[in-house]
């Protein structure tokens, strides 16, 4: 499935995670044979920067981080006008930081 993606276009992106406690918003939660830990997957919300020459995006955090993602990604999709309306504090947070990623090196970044 292809998606045609612009800078400041909402992504979600639903990230595997492991560990011994998952948070609130985790989903799919499965124990591991153990019981020890919690495989997971968690939403994150993202905010295309930069849509790279060679299918790649450029994605922008809330605390500044960058991630490039392929295009096509399948754990990668745009957020329902209801999750829009939902999240749209989490977006808003996003895009309010998304300029000055750029000012930021690994010393100054937020939660760095």
């Amino acid at each position: 499935m292809h998606i045609n993606w612009k800078p400041g276009d909402w992504a979600v992106y639903r990230k595997s995670k492991s560990g011994a406690n998952p948070g609130r918003r985790a989903a799919q939660v499965v124990a591991s044979p153990k019981g020890e830990t919690y495989g997971y997957v968690v939403d994150k919300f993202w905010v295309v920067d930069e849509v790279l020459p060679d299918g790649h995006l450029r994605l922008v955090t809330a605390k500044g981080k960058v991630h490039t993602i392929d295009a096509d990604d399948p754990n990668l999709r745009r957020p329902s006008l209801l999750q829009r309306f939902l999240w749209r504090e989490r977006f808003a947070m996003v895009e309010a930081g998304r300029g000055d990623y750029r000012d930021r090196t690994p010393g100054n970044a937020i939660g760095a």
